[in-house]
């Protein structure tokens, strides 16, 4: 039977999820594609219009009518990244917040052996050279779900990074066409739980960190959705505004991983420009590069829990080979 002719066979429900599946894949496929493209020009960043930031130092803001490609890049130079406020609108982002439950409550309902909805938690497959299991693993331990393991809520990202500009944006800050890594796209529900455990346990270890650490040379931009208030009533982020060319020593006595960095190397390392945890708002987003020194900051106060995607988008001249892409 023709492939047209199972997917008219089935359910709405599954044909749905069948849809989702094959359009994601197809993404990762595209992905592939465009990494072994042939050589394009050397790429390089746009130009930084620093006469458009404020003359203080220090986080910098604007509204989604204000950001281009050129500000971008003036902001990461020089406060290391750029907050936008509003560029999802409030019915998006309950959207993908529901959405996030759904991929959840699908990935635990597999785990358990119960009939889960494959529309939003169905483990993406790639090919042998890319290793996700032991990453799955991972992050399913930190508040994180693959992106790509939720074909629905995938897709629906996607889509917002179309319709926000966002996709065009990174690739005019990039110079070249870019992909998002599966690896490194996580939908993120972050409890105050995680505070709770970690003080029964008797620690509390750091786990600030700059990306590059451990990515390497790359071109790269994150996109990091805020999609509920955070910084305040749930675990939010703590950031240091201020451009660094270096990473900062790592794993030193009282952080996390070999990788992160402690909380007395981050408060040397701010200097003047000092710690800085934004309150976030549904829909807002911070944009930043792999040298950005930042933080989950959770407190004893924050009782809600935290939803936000982050997602990297890399240049594919500067895409690091351990990772598996996804078109944009």
């Amino acid at each position: 039977m023709a492939a047209g002719a199972v997917m008219s066979a089935l359910d709405p429900a599954r044909r749905s999820a069948w849809v989702a599946r094959r359009r994601l894949r197809q993404r990762y496929r595209a992905g592939l594609e465009l990494l072994e493209a042939p050589g394009r020009p050397a790429p390089e960043y746009a130009s930084p219009a620093f006469d458009r930031l404020p003359a203080a130092n220090g986080l910098v803001e604007v509204g989604p009518a204000e950001l281009s490609a050129e500000l971008l890049r003036a902001a990461i130079v020089r406060s290391g990244c750029l907050l936008v406020r509003g560029l999802l609108d409030d019915t998006d982002a309950a959207r993908l917040v529901e959405g996030i439950d759904r991929a959840y409550a699908a990935r635990a309902a597999r785990d358990s052996g119960d009939a889960f909805d494959r529309a939003y938690f169905d483990e993406l497959q790639v090919d042998p050279q890319f290793d996700l299991p032991g990453l799955r693993h991972f992050v399913s331990g930190t508040a994180g779900l693959l992106g790509a393991d939720s074909p629905r809520v995938m897709l629906d990202v996607l889509d917002f990074f179309e319709r926000s500009g966002l996709a065009r944006l990174a690739a005019g800050y990039l110079g070249e066409p870019p992909a998002i890594s599966v690896d490194k796209c996580l939908l993120r529900r972050v409890s105050p739980d995680l505070h709770d455990e970690a003080r029964a346990k008797g620690a509390n270890p750091s786990a600030w960190h700059q990306d590059g650490a451990f990515l390497g040379e790359v071109r790269a931009l994150n996109v990091w959705l805020a999609l509920s208030r955070c910084g305040d009533e749930a675990p939010g982020l703590d950031v240091i505004p201020r451009r660094l060319d270096h990473i900062v020593p790592t794993g030193t006595e009282g952080a996390a991983f070999h990788w992160s960095v402690s909380h007395a190397v981050a408060e040397e390392t701010a200097g003047e420009a000092g710690i800085v945890r934004p309150i976030f708002h549904p829909g807002d987003v911070l944009l930043f590069d792999e040298m950005f020194l930042h933080s989950t900051a959770i407190e004893p106060g924050m009782r809600k829990p935290r939803y936000a995607v982050e997602s990297w988008f890399f240049g594919a001249s500067g895409f690091p080979p351990q990772y598996a892409p996804l078109a944009v």
